[in-house]
């Protein structure tokens, strides 16, 4: 066991609190992670309201391993890693490599707790924290993750930019490469132009899409948008849908909604060309969607993406290549702030000042 220091949700209003913590040695098929920098996701703010107190969130870790269990055989105390979700391993869904769709992803991502209902957190009174979010909780110095939720940085590889890259940057680049998959020439919308429709927006970039259409109520995301390589920026509000339509002849081949609000994601798929595909990443906003009958008859498919949808050990070091290579500069989204200002950087992203925001420790 080790001390820890962590920001944790008392109650579901917040605000966060710094707190010393007591942290679990890790069992054989986990890790010990020292923090040396997390990204700040909108599921951590969505699931704030929602969680059992007190808990620590967090999930868009990156750090130095500094504890490793004993049937963990292929990383070393000193490696340098970014961390994303859990997994059973065992399941359907993820004996055919499709992990991001777990049958037990819930259990073992959101109830606060290791699926057999124990946490590593304690208090310093003894008392149980909630933690464990998303297979890591790494809104603290020292967070402790399954192996599989571990994976390697090069050296050559800024930890606070590959932060973020474990769930917002992979969930928006993967949505568009490893699910969509459109080819050269193609014709790309993407609904919500914040940190996750950035990363869309540069993965189209890197598959070649001819035109790529950035929607969004900020005029500065769809300013950064048209710096990121989109073609057009649209900003949403009436006949959204024509709008894009005409932009793209006829209707895009592919169009991904980050929103989770239901009057977007109805103009997304009403914008999409006969046979187009529409991708649905955003959740929360609305809890139903709807869509007129002619809006699908015509051969246009709606698909729910989760993580990216790929094998986070193999994507992952796809896309840290890329941003190594000049391909992928999402560096150009964050803004740091200091660990433990991190009821501030939460109120610059809720007023939009600021693309990514990430946590620094020292």
């Amino acid at each position: 066991m080790r001390p820890v220091t962590a920001a944790v949700l008392r109650s579901p209003d917040g605000p966060f609190e710094l707190a010393d913590l007591q942290l679990d040695d890790p069992r054989p098929d986990e890790v010990v992670v020292r923090t040396e920098a997390v990204g700040i996701c909108g599921t951590d703010l969505e699931f704030a309201s929602m969680t059992a107190t007190p808990a620590v969130l967090g999930h868009e870790g990156a750090g130095v391993v500094e504890q490793v269990g004993a049937d963990v055989e292929d990383l070393k105390v000193g490696d340098r890693v970014t961390r994303t979700f859990a997994r059973c391993g065992t399941c359907r869904s993820c004996s055919a490599r499709a992990f991001a769709y777990c049958e037990r992803f819930w259990e073992y991502n959101f109830i606060g707790t290791r699926p057999d209902g124990s946490t590593a957190l304690r208090d310093t009174d003894g008392a149980p924290v909630n933690g464990h979010f998303l297979g890591q909780s790494s809104f603290a110095s020292h967070t402790l993750a399954r192996r599989t939720s571990v994976v390697r940085v090069p050296d050559a590889m800024d930890l606070s930019v590959s932060a973020p890259f474990g769930c917002g940057f992979q969930t928006g680049a993967g949505g568009v490469l490893n699910v969509l998959g459109p080819t050269p020439g193609s014709s790309i919308a993407v609904f919500g132009a914040g940190a996750v429709g950035a990363a869309a927006i540069l993965a189209a970039v890197v598959a070649g899409c001819e035109k790529i259409i950035a929607v969004d109520v900020a005029q500065s995301r769809r300013t950064q948008a048209l710096t990121l390589g989109a073609t057009d920026a649209v900003d949403a509000g009436e006949g959204l849908a024509e709008r894009v339509r005409d932009l793209a002849g006829g209707g895009v081949d592919f169009a991904v909604d980050t929103t989770g609000r239901a009057e977007v994601l109805r103009a997304a798929v009403e914008a999409l060309a006969p046979l187009g595909t529409c991708g649905v990443i955003g959740v929360g906003a609305s809890a139903e969607m709807s869509f007129e009958w002619r809006s699908i008859l015509n051969g246009r498919t709606i698909t729910g993406i989760i993580a990216g949808g790929g094998v986070p050990e193999e994507f992952l070091p796809r896309l840290i290549d890329l941003h190594l290579e000049g391909c992928f500069p999402v560096d150009t989204l964050l803004t740091r702030f200091p660990f433990a200002r991190i009821d501030d950087a939460i109120a610059e992203l809720r007023a939009g000042r600021v693309g990514k925001a990430v946590l620094m420790f020292d």
